[in-house]
């Protein structure tokens, strides 16, 4: 099997052995993003608008479809949010959505289509239930099969990430680029580290990854060019987060 490599955080590479095939095969199997003063006051209205213009359709004040109970969890360093729009509570259909932030403002910057857990979405997920969780989760690590193409994420490349070639044919490419969800795992390893802080029953391997064309184990999937794109952007000077669940879910 070829040696793991992993990109740190400022530059160069560096080996990663801490993380075998097979200890990686068991936590896939466990898991699965002005003017004058002389103007009349009626031209105040007018001037306010001219001062101060509303947001475009592309940039908001807040991350639309965010209620404040998790949009008060993200982070005030963050920069950078992947908002993961489930249709309904039982839905493995959604939408990805990258946001970054400039001063105040948030501006959309891509969006893609993408599935979710195959029984849809929950605030208290454990193991094998096939359902994502819901939250605020911190992006911090990512891998695949393939080569880094190019990700300020720091990147394990490893045969190890492969799926399964028990699963079906359509799933062999599912892990080729992942980006891990901070969800009951150590930051700053490998996407595929075993490590389960909160315990096994509490799932675990919660990622983006390539998409398959239908719900996942509860991860997150999107087309192999939006991973790529992804890879490409988030920027841990950035903190990027993930805001994730189903629609009523992240409005409540």
């Amino acid at each position: 099997m070829p040696k793991s490599t992993t990109r740190p955080r400022h530059g160069g590479r560096r080996t990663a052995s801490a993380v075998g095939a097979g200890v990686a095969a068991l936590a896939l199997l466990a898991g699965c993003g002005s003017g004058g003063a002389d103007r009349s006051a009626a031209d105040e209205p007018r001037r306010a608008a001219s001062a101060h213009p509303s947001p475009s359709p592309t940039e908001f004040r807040r991350i639309p479809g965010i209620g404040e109970r998790l949009h008060d969890e993200i982070p005030s360093a963050t920069r950078q949010v992947v908002a993961v729009y489930g249709e309904d509570e039982d839905s493995a259909e959604a939408t990805v959505v990258l946001y970054t932030r400039h001063g105040d403002t948030w501006s959309r910057e891509r969006r893609w289509p993408a599935h979710n857990g195959k029984r849809g979405w929950t605030a208290d997920h454990h193991e094998n239930d096939k359902r994502s969780p819901i939250g605020v989760f911190t992006l911090s690590d990512a891998g695949g099969v393939l080569p880094d193409p190019g990700a300020k994420l720091p990147y394990t490349r490893s045969d190890a990430f492969a799926a399964p070639r028990h699963w079906p044919r359509t799933h062999w490419h599912d892990f080729d680029h992942v980006i891990a969800i901070d969800y009951n795992r150590v930051k700053g390893t490998p996407p595929n580290d075993p490590t389960r802080p909160l315990g096994r029953e509490k799932g675990g391997s919660i990622w983006l990854h390539m998409d398959h064309g239908s719900g996942t184990s509860g991860c997150v999937s999107v087309s192999k060019a939006a991973m790529e794109h992804l890879l490409r952007t988030l920027d841990p000077a950035k903190h990027p987060v993930v805001v994730m669940g189903d629609k009523a879910s992240l409005a409540s």
